[in-house]
């Protein structure tokens, strides 16, 4: 008897000093949708779906929209508006959460601004997005996707115009002097939103940083 009692206490200890294991129930509980950038694919999330995998989120939460880069984003920000509601019958959730990546801040912001569709998500990241829109596209004017990245489209004063962070989802932004491809680099900020300066990486970098990408999963459960 001595010795359960022994035991008892001894466990007792340790849970006042350790606190209880974490339960099943801390896991992420949220989707991610993951949105490419212009030219990009599912496979430009590779890294990001395994540093997300390492911080708690098993496979059957994290997704890729892929959007054919080509084509409006109008028709592209309605795609994911369609993904969007697939997703969320198939895993039951609520919101999403979305990480883009460039030219997958149009689509995205398009979708929760222009389309109302900020209900619908919790979280929002954009790294590198190019949500004011950058001269580079200068360089691929003839597809419509790039007319409507040019700073002061149409497109852009859509998403701009007013409030750029509406409703109770939580924007963040990711973006770099380094980056190269977004110009200016600032066009990524987004009035609102938790804007986080990085250190020098590049617009391609950027889907490799595990630092940044760790640093977004962190975001999310806030």
């Amino acid at each position: 008897m001595r010795r359960i009692l022994g035991m008892l206490t001894a466990l007792v200890t340790a849970l006042l000093v350790f606190g209880p294991a974490p339960s099943a129930s801390a896991a992420p509980g949220t989707p991610v949708i993951f949105v490419h950038g212009f030219g990009g694919g599912a496979s430009n999330w590779n890294t990001a779906m395994s540093v997300f995998r390492a911080a708690g989120y098993p496979s059957n939460q994290l997704f890729t929209y892929n959007y054919n880069s080509y084509g409006s984003n109008v028709s592209n920000a309605q795609g994911l508006a369609s993904y969007v509601s697939q997703v969320k019958s198939r895993t039951g959730a609520s919101k999403v959460d979305i990480v883009n990546h460039s030219m997958g801040g149009l689509v995205s912001q398009y979708y929760l601004k222009v389309l109302n569709g900020n209900p619908n998500v919790d979280h929002l990241a954009s790294i590198a997005g190019a949500n004011h829109g950058t001269t580079y596209a200068a360089g691929c004017i003839i597809y419509i996707t790039c007319q409507q990245m040019y700073p002061g489209s149409s497109f852009i004063s859509q998403i701009t115009f007013g409030d750029e962070t509406p409703g109770s989802t939580k924007y963040g932004t990711w973006y770099s002097a380094c980056d190269g491809i977004i110009i200016p680099y600032t066009s990524t900020r987004l009035s609102g939103a938790t804007n986080n300066n990085v250190g020098c990486e590049t617009h391609l970098g950027f889907l490799g940083n595990t630092s940044v990408l760790s640093s977004i999963a962190a975001f999310f459960r806030t």
